[in-house]
């Protein structure tokens, strides 16, 4: 539906339970001839470096060039409670170098670094692959890593407008600092897309509950980030239906809850999303070149539900 809609990139989130990415990105690829395929995201530090690079080239090749493989740093109270170990800006740099010398027929030989170390790791000396690599960044020191170490950088979503700006002019600069050309680092705002033609039951899981579910996560880093109110934070946390949630509150709260939930958060927080008429759906996702943004990640909804916002931004252009 995507392919047929004229969409660009799908990209394709991994969740540990029904949302495996080895899975999820196989089946995209196959069931796709144009649409391209990107990771946005997974873990570097969930798989062995050869099982990741070897999956990437895979899918690299069986698409004809229209994967791209992503990494993010995660959420540590997941990585925690998983045993899983927390993920530092050094050690995604050391990865995707490492992953660059592979898909480029190197072995590696004896490498002892922040990712960590391995006696050899090689791919295939006839590999010459260019594979784009995108990260997910949110804070200061993952966005400035983006501009000099890969290809693409993925926003978080919930930004506002100035935190977007203030983004974006990062990751450029580090681009410049470090001798590439910034224009050649693709920044991606993830802007949650939720129009009034979905069914509002609909429509307050993709907003109310899909940023209660970030607060529960990463609240103090996402309020931050966007310069909000961290009192506001701390009273949503308090609240005894946050609180009793079984899990991550877009899955598992009821339409009740949501709409308790939504009387927890500012107008102003959840305004950064697009939301309304399909026309002001389009409209906002337009707004995004303005604010730094060199292409848009129309975020939370599926094809079909996407479709009349296209239509009208088709009609924007």
């Amino acid at each position: 539906m995507g392919e047929l809609l004229g969409i660009g990139t799908a990209f394709l989130s991994e969740r540990f339970n029904t949302k495996e990415l080895g899975a999820l990105s196989g089946a995209a690829c196959a069931v796709t001839n144009e649409l391209e395929i990107a990771v946005a995201t997974t873990n570097h530090n969930i798989r062995h470096p050869i099982v990741y690079a070897s999956w990437a080239s895979t899918l690299h090749l069986l698409s004809k060039g229209r994967f791209m493989a992503g990494i993010g740093r995660g959420i540590a109270p997941l990585q925690d409670a998983f045993g899983i170990p927390r993920i530092t800006t050094e050690q995604m740099e050391d990865f995707v170098g490492i992953m660059r010398r592979l898909w480029h027929g190197e072995m590696v030989v004896g490498h002892d670094g922040p990712a960590g170390s391995w006696p050899i790791l090689h791919l295939d000396s006839t590999f010459d692959l260019d594979i784009p690599l995108c990260l997910v960044a949110f804070g200061p020191r993952s966005l400035e890593l983006g501009g000099r170490a890969f290809d693409a950088v993925v926003l978080h979503t919930f930004f506002t407008e100035e935190t977007l700006e203030r983004s974006a002019a990062t990751v450029k600069r580090a681009a410049e600092r470090s001798g590439r050309d910034p224009d050649q680092v693709a920044v991606w705002s993830c802007l949650a897309t939720v129009g009034d033609h979905i069914d509002e039951a609909s429509r307050l899981k993709k907003t109310v509950g899909r940023l209660a579910s970030y607060l529960q996560g990463y609240g103090d880093l996402l309020v931050e980030t966007n310069r909000w109110d961290p009192a506001v934070l701390d009273r949503f946390r308090a609240d005894p239906v946050v609180l009793t949630a079984t899990g991550a509150i877009d899955a598992t709260a009821t339409v009740a809850e949501l709409e308790h939930i939504a009387t927890l958060l500012p107008e102003e927080w959840l305004d950064v999303a697009a939301t309304g008429g399909a026309a002001s759906c389009a409209e906002r996702v337009r707004s995004e070149f303005d604010h730094g943004a060199d292409r848009v990640i129309m975020h939370g909804t599926t094809p079909d539900e996407l479709a009349p916002v296209i239509d009208a931004y088709r009609m924007l252009i």
